[in-house]
């Protein structure tokens, strides 16, 4: 059998007294898109600071490929294949997208394959005829959206979105998920999300975090159902 692409085993954080990530087994196959839900607090955030050597772990193992990279250097880890995109975008706004998108593509390639990349990532995401534009004059969808592609401008294996549709409009929420799954064609991803509505429109598996530990993990319409979801994180709205 082939190993999965991602895999934690009895994955903690301590901070204090406070456990954020209580022995989290996780597994994600190659190719794969998984949502993480769950109520603020819920340990997702700290679970992906974790997985990118942000954070080192207080116990556990965090495999990927069949290596274990708990506790490497953030940049280690992101040349091992692991891409993050955070909630907040960390673009530069006097830059315009085509910059931004070279600068994140040379970083391991050489300036024409980086200008390959380039067209490549902005046909992607759908902003090819508006290369010249500044960053800063973008409306936050596209923000968002030039973010996504500077990640991918580095060629990663697996992606991490950090709530990819916070703060947009429908029209963006809709466009967004199409993003993300055309990225799915050739890349992993998880993706921690609260719009109930994008996870239905992007994945059919979901694990669902509570004070740090899985709570479940299922197919989207089996997570919606079950009573325990809805009393920790989707309350009277799941009905």
């Amino acid at each position: 059998m082939t190993a999965p692409l991602l895999e934690t085993r009895g994955l903690t954080m301590r901070f204090g007294g406070v456990v954020a990530v209580d022995a989290v087994d996780f597994t994600l196959e190659e190719g794969e898109l998984r949502c993480l839900i769950g109520p603020n607090g819920a340990g997702k955030s700290t679970f992906f600071k974790v997985l990118t050597g942000q954070l080192l772990p207080s116990a556990g193992t965090v495999r990927y490929r069949g290596r274990d990279i708990a506790g490497a250097a953030p940049h280690a880890i992101a040349r091992a294949g692991i891409g993050i995109k955070l909630q907040t975008p960390s673009v530069f706004n006097g830059l315009s997208i085509r910059e931004n998108l070279w600068l994140a593509a040379r970083r391991k390639n050489g300036a024409k394959r980086a200008d390959a990349v380039v067209d490549g990532v902005l046909s992607l995401i759908a902003l090819a005829g508006s290369t010249d534009r500044i960053v800063g004059t973008l409306a936050h969808g596209q923000r968002q959206w030039v973010e996504i592609g500077t990640v991918l401008a580095g060629e990663p294996d697996l992606i991490l979105l950090d709530e990819p549709a916070a703060g947009m409009n429908h029209d963006e929420v809709g466009r967004t998920a199409e993003i993300v799954r055309a990225i799915n064609r050739t890349t992993s991803l998880i993706v921690v999300e609260h719009d109930m509505a994008f996870i239905r429109m992007i994945s059919d598996r979901i694990t669902v975090f509570n004070r740090g530990s899985v709570l479940m993990e299922d197919r989207a319409d089996a997570v919606m159902r079950d009573q325990r979801v809805r009393d920790v994180y989707l309350g009277k709205k799941a009905a």
